[in-house]
């Protein structure tokens, strides 16, 4: 059979697809090969379908009115739950200073296995719940974990021993593990290449606003249980207000965050199609459900994927240990329980900071990774400090503490890398109108996966460099995380040096006599790496 011969459509798909993109199917103007896809065109079809497939015009303004809209009403939300899916993970480290570990007689390396377990919960439910968010609706999936998580913490002010709270912890591992992914994906659905980067920090940085607000916090019920009073330990009131707060963000989230564009209550019938056409530019559209085998094997292909997970893996040895040790490292440095529960906030103003410009002057410049690579020298200078600053020195060494909280940067930059430089365009130019047919979404979610279960892994063995015989310095893990960030400024270095390197080969490729350009090709199916037109953003 011809490769352009005429083809049946099946009426469900048909209605799904534009006018003259089915009508170029069935009278055999697209090559066959696209069949096998066309039963899983990305939603956003759906959206254009009333408008014969002609692409809509979306003039400055309206584009600025409606990110505007956008910023509004998915962003704060966004940002509240990824701080409190910071609190809701340190929560322990304010909790092992406020009785949780006689209360529960934890013995030897049990609070370190503690810190650990949350991340076994993690990784063992990362792919599929990177599977889900393909699958399910994303807005209501990525609530329904949110309530969950708040739930189980909530719990965990009534355990009573080891096993129970490694229950817990596992148990909140799996329900976080949806957030992080998650939120990468619904930035890169509604945000075009050069807003991701600044959004993306953003929302990230309220790590660092939960760690100012959760040391408030956990100071305060120290401080009024000490003088009052309380009929319960207050490490459980901790627990207990952390959960519910989160319980109760979670059904904000379902009623304000969409699944897509094609549902926002909050945009308009004609917005909404806007809201869509103004993504056209990242060639990713909003989202496929179909899992595709092929994209799978590519991005398992793919030496950047490799070396970007090498990078969370490395990266998140030391950030499992400094989230789960911070407070004791503080009071390491002279400082009273209460105390190092005060002093830890500022570090959460350091890594805001950091994180806002780092995505900001990233995006302005389209050099997000050696902007942020900022970020991890002025994190091993600080450990360097804790290192050799004499013990006496304690200021110092508690400012070589705040200066360690810039080192998040790279992460959060490879966070929205991913969503931009990870993808697959297979397009269709019929009648003079170019249809995105897939956008990637399955590799996407696979090296988004990648990525994460290697967050996981690091965060698992961070809290074990952190051993009771060495109290009260911990100096082999401090040299563990400086090694650690030195590995990483490597990576950095490669992963720079290899998207540099094939951007030039793109460039050359381009620049041949009698090169046709991407928007003139009848049909490409083309891999980013294989793509001479795609970019990738650095």
């Amino acid at each position: 059979m011809s490769d352009t011969e005429k083809h049946s459509l099946d009426p469900d798909v048909e209605k799904e697809l534009p006018a003259p993109l089915a009508k170029a199917i069935r009278d055999g103007n697209v090559p066959a090969d696209v069949l096998k896809h066309s039963h899983d065109a990305d939603e956003a079809m759906k959206a254009f379908a009333g408008h014969g497939g002609q692409i809509i015009e979306l003039t400055a303004e309206d584009n600025r009115r409606i990110l505007r809209k956008i910023d509004w009403n998915i962003l704060p939300i966004m940002c509240v739950v990824y701080g409190l899916n910071f609190l809701d993970k340190t929560s322990i480290s304010y909790a092992s200073i406020m009785g949780l570990v006689e209360d529960t007689n934890l013995k030897g390396d049990d609070y370190q296995w503690l810190g650990s377990m949350f991340y076994f919960g993690y990784i063992a439910f990362e792919y599929p719940t990177n599977r889900l968010l393909q699958v399910l609706p994303i807005g209501k999936y990525s609530a329904a974990c949110v309530i969950a998580w708040g739930t189980v913490l909530a719990c965990f002010a009534g355990v009573k021993d080891f096993g129970g709270a490694v229950a817990i912890r596992f148990l909140l591992g799996v329900c976080e593990s949806a957030v992080t992914p998650g939120f990468a994906l619904i930035t890169s659905q509604w945000y075009t290449k050069r807003e991701q980067g600044l959004r993306t920090g953003i929302w990230f940085s309220f790590n660092g606003w939960a760690q100012i607000l959760g040391g408030l916090l956990a100071y305060g019920i120290a401080r009024g249980t000490a003088v009052y009073g309380s009929s319960i330990a207050p490490w459980k009131i901790v627990f207990l207000v952390t959960g519910l707060l989160t319980v109760a963000m979670g059904v904000v989230f379902l009623f304000v965050v969409p699944d897509s564009q094609l549902n926002a209550r909050w945009l308009n019938k004609e917005d909404r199609i806007l809201a869509i056409e103004r993504i056209r530019v990242n060639q990713q559209g909003v989202g496929n459900k179909h899992f595709k085998r092929y994209q799978l094997f590519e991005a398992l292909q793919d030496p950047l994927t490799w070396a970007i997970t090498f990078y969370a893996l490395v990266a998140d040895i030391p950030n499992g240990g400094i989230t789960n040790f911070f407070s004791q490292l503080i009071t390491s440095f002279g400082y009273t329980p209460e105390q190092s529960l005060l002093y830890g906030t500022p570090g959460g103003a350091v890594e805001i900071i950091m994180l806002v410009v780092c995505g900001y002057l990233g995006d302005k410049y389209g050099n997000r990774i050696l902007i942020s690579s900022s970020g991890l020298l002025i994190a091993m200078t600080g450990v360097a400090l804790i290192v050799g600053l004499p013990l006496d020195n304690n200021s110092g060494r508690l400012g070589g503490y705040y200066m360690t909280q810039a080192s998040p940067t790279p992460f959060v930059a490879f966070l929205s890398l991913i969503s931009t430089n990870v993808v697959r365009v297979t397009a269709v130019n019929v009648e003079t109108t170019t249809y995105l047919l897939q956008a990637g979404y399955t590799k996407k979610t696979t090296v988004a996966a990648m990525y994460l279960i290697a967050y996981c892994v690091g965060n698992i063995i961070g809290p074990q460099t952190f051993r009771p015989k060495d109290k009260p310095r911990y100096v082999p893990a401090e040299i563990t995380i400086l090694v650690c960030w030195g590995v990483c400024l490597v990576d950095l270095i490669f992963i720079y040096w290899y998207c540099k390197t094939q951007n030039k080969k793109k460039a050359q490729i381009r620049a041949q006599p009698g090169y046709v350009k991407l928007e003139n090709q009848e049909f490409l199916d083309l891999t980013d790496r294989e793509n001479a037109e795609f970019v990738y953003t650095l």
